[in-house]
């Protein structure tokens, strides 16, 4: 089979993943008020399709290609997505609880939209690349991260469970913030999708700190630029040159989109997104939840440990040959990792249980968001290509 056709076929099965997924939300969603099985059993049959498709996806990429497709963003997520079903089918054929189906998959659809609004094209590995500890340090990574991310899943819905919304409070007000979070990454799917099926671009020239001219080519309308501009003032203002004005163009984008979505849903429901998603937790076991969230931190925990620093150490010497060098990407990492010690240790020595955890689970989920999003975009560092 020719090259080109296998990797059609791979994008074509991602995208029939997806549309299961967004299927299988309905009978996950049915599951919730019905008494008999049936609902269960579909929408676990629809996903666990989904999941082949996806699989196929990433073999026959990785056949073409002839490495790991986990090595920018649009890879990266889209493996990424991979694991979140993945941790979400092993957990579920231990607990079985629908209703983190019914939570997990959106995040999986906004995982996967998130990956596809970043070019699938690809391209030569860079030297620092072509290692197999990238390999093992990315899909350690990826796996540790989706199970660590089911933590977040599960305290959402504790946190639903246990908070009562019919009056103001400061526990209402930050669960309902994640939310308005959530809506930003839908805002920056749909925001580079219109612009980019517009075929949107505007170049500008600037000197970096060795006063050498580059261009960089912006897919939105400007707000923000780098310092140092040689062409005409573009933007509102503009940032130092350690930060990459470009990405930082297109988070400022997706909030101010992500916060016109939120507006209109709340006008239109006149209710907050948590009073809406709350009546699908009133049959929910609250030390389940608490369970397994637990139980997804101590399983990601040493993996992170072993993927994202030890891994990660190795193959950081043999690209760049040192272990540590205080990258933003090596030190969220460690920050990560010391979050989840955390977690366990008050877990373990304060009994932080119930409420507690699902708020760490939570915080945990945005420090992996931050790392794997914002430092990936926002910050230059050693890991920008990524």
């Amino acid at each position: 089979m020719a090259s080109t056709t296998l990797m059609n076929l791979s994008s074509t099965a991602l995208y029939i993943s997806f549309i299961l997924y967004l299927i299988a939300i309905l009978p996950f969603g049915l599951s919730i008020k019905s008494k008999t099985k049936s609902f269960v059993y579909t929408g676990i049959s629809l996903t666990s399709l989904g999941f082949i498709f996806q699989i196929f996806y990433f073999i026959s990429r990785w056949y073409v290609i002839g490495h790991a497709p986990v090595s920018n963003l649009y890879e990266f997520m889209t493996f990424f997505g991979i694991m979140l079903i993945a941790s979400f089918l092993i957990l579920f054929y231990m607990y079985r609880q629908s209703i983190i189906g019914l939570f997990t998959l959106p995040v999986v659809l906004l995982t996967l939209g998130f990956a596809n609004t970043f070019s699938s094209d690809v391209t030569p590995l860079i030297p620092a690349l072509q290692s197999e500890w990238l390999t093992i340090h990315v899909l350690t990574v990826a796996f540790s991260s989706a199970v660590l991310s089911i933590s977040f899943v599960t305290g959402i819905i504790y946190l639903l469970k246990v908070i009562a919304l019919n009056e103001k409070s400061i526990r209402a007000f930050f669960l309902e913030l994640v939310m308005y979070f959530l809506v930003t990454v839908f805002g920056f799917i749909i925001i580079t999708g219109i612009f980019s099926f517009t075929d949107y671009t505007k170049t500008i020239t600037f000197e970096d700190t060795n006063s050498i001219q580059e261009t960089l080519e912006y897919n939105l309308p400007i707000i923000v630029a780098p310092s140092n501009i040689i062409t005409e003032q573009e933007g509102l203002t503009d940032v130092p040159l350690w930060v990459n004005a470009k990405k930082l163009n297109t988070i400022l984008w997706s909030f101010l989109v992500g916060t016109v979505l939120y507006l209109i849903i709340r006008l239109v429901t006149r209710k907050r997104i948590i009073s809406l998603l709350k009546p699908l937790t009133n049959k929910v076991n609250i030390d389940l939840m608490d369970e397994i969230t637990y139980r997804a931190v101590v399983i990601g925990f040493p993996l992170f440990a072993l993927g994202g620093l030890i891994f990660a150490m190795i193959w950081a010497h043999i690209a760049w040959g040192r272990f540590w060098g205080w990258d933003p990407k090596e030190v969220w990492a460690l920050i990560t990792f010391l979050f989840y010690a955390t977690f366990l240790h008050l877990r373990f020595g304060k009994n932080w249980i119930g409420e507690k955890s699902a708020w760490m689970a939570i915080g945990g989920f945005g420090i992996i968001v931050f790392n794997q999003v914002f430092v990936n975009l926002v910050i230059a560092g050693l890991h920008s290509y990524a």
